[in-house]
């Protein structure tokens, strides 16, 4: 029996990165073996165990070989007379096909090495095409790396390109979209994703909703950049610069889906888009099986941004109409991520990246004056029923309109 050490724990070494976890091949071995030392099986597809002691993930060497379409469509050989070498041979990209032994060394067949040097993604063979699910991950380390200088190779991207025309990405379950796509959106580069499956032509088919976007002009006034594709994707590397989840950053990606949908004669103006986003953004995340957490905040933005960034012109009452549709008085912690998601909106266009966002000041100094109303004092006015919710709505709305008076004062002042 021989362990080596693979993968994503030599490659990030190797680019000077903190190694978040370890793999490990296996080569040489049987299942009863491992067994027999501890080891406990957690692959059910493929003979994938944890160790007794680290719960590190221990691989044995294997083969695939295609025998249907999509992801479950492959035979796996595992047994003891598998190399090390084959084991390399069958992973995605070379830069993930590098072994080390337990004295350091490095077995790289496919040239892995070179390619980090080159910051270059290249897969390691023409088997790449047999699993649609590569497609995802080369996005995802596109979206990773993008700020190291890799790019993905040509001869990669025109195999992607291939695999799309070929139909091997329907093939594509909706559980595995979403999570390659839920981990590329906490990446550095969460735009880099989207670029890249638009490039080959996998976007169209996994989130067509959001390749209707490129193409479709928005007026020169407000979007220097014009295209909707390229503003969605501007807005999400703004998302991702200011630090903000991901759940903002998909609310974020998906917040313009209506402007998909307008009618010709109303371009570049998109009239009523929110609301048409917002059975679009249902759409998909019931289709991908989208958890609710980056469901119900990517429905707010879409509904509700336009209104935001015209906050100050919004009068006190349709501030605090704003505010209880966020649920903002029941749930604090709705409130930062849907502003959030706004100001990255405002910032992804060209040459307005870094403008000041002042109705986010706004919006928040009118819910932390609303929110400071005391219904319990309101209460002891010997108000009950429909007259007291009626009082404290009423409260909350002068609040509003005071903070809205000091906010707008301090903004004309003279220094």
């Amino acid at each position: 029996m021989q362990i080596f050490l693979v993968g994503g724990a030599v490659r990030d070494r190797l680019l000077g990165l903190p190694v978040r976890e370890r793999d490990w091949v296996v080569v040489g071995a049987t299942p009863a073996e491992l067994e027999a030392q501890g080891y406990r099986r957690v692959g059910r597809s493929f003979p994938v165990y944890l160790h007794p002691q680290s719960h590190e993930e221990y691989a044995l060497a294997r083969t695939e070989l295609k025998t249907g379409p999509g992801y479950h469509g492959f035979d796996v050989r595992s047994d003891p007379s598998v190399t090390l070498e084959e084991d390399l041979w069958r992973r995605d990209l070379t830069i993930n096909a590098i072994a080390e032994d337990d004295s350091g060394a490095l077995i790289d067949p496919a040239g892995g090495q070179a390619h980090l040097r080159e910051r270059l993604l290249h897969h390691v063979s023409d088997a790449f095409r047999e699993d649609p699910v590569r497609i995802l991950r080369v996005a995802r380390f596109a979206a990773r790396f993008h700020e190291l200088g890799f790019r993905v190779a040509e001869a990669t991207r025109q195999l992607m390109r291939e695999m799309v025309e070929a139909g091997e990405v329907a093939a594509l379950v909706p559980e595995r979209v979403w999570q390659e796509t839920e981990s590329a959106l906490g990446e550095p580069r969460p735009d880099i994703y989207f670029e890249v499956l638009h490039d080959c032509g996998a976007l169209a088919v996994v989130f067509p909703e959001v390749a209707a976007l490129f193409g479709v002009p928005q007026p020169e006034k407000w979007h220097p950049e014009i295209d909707t594709g390229k503003h969605i994707l501007l807005a999400l590397a703004q998302s991702a610069r200011l630090g903000h989840t991901p759940e903002v950053r998909f609310a974020v990606l998906v917040h313009d889906l209506g402007k998909g949908t307008t009618p010709k004669h109303d371009l570049p103006r998109h009239p009523g888009h929110e609301e048409r986003g917002v059975a679009l953004v249902q759409q998909l995340c019931e289709r991908l099986a989208i958890p609710n957490r980056f469901r119900n905040l990517a429905i707010a933005v879409t509904r509700h941004h336009g209104n935001c960034h015209r906050a100050l012109e919004l009068r006190p009452a349709t501030i605090l109409a704003l505010l209880e549709s966020l649920d903002a008085f029941r749930k604090a912690n709705h409130v930062e991520p849907f502003l959030d998601a706004c100001e990255a909106d405002a910032r992804g266009r060209t040459g307005l990246e870094g403008i000041p966002y002042p109705q986010r000041e706004l919006l928040h100094a009118a819910w932390q004056a609303a929110r400071c109303i005391d219904s319990s004092v309101v209460a002891d006015q010997g108000l009950a029923g429909e007259a007291l919710g009626a009082a404290i709505r009423q409260a909350r709305l002068e609040a509003c309109s005071a903070a809205r008076t000091r906010f707008m004062a301090e903004r004309t002042a003279p220094e």
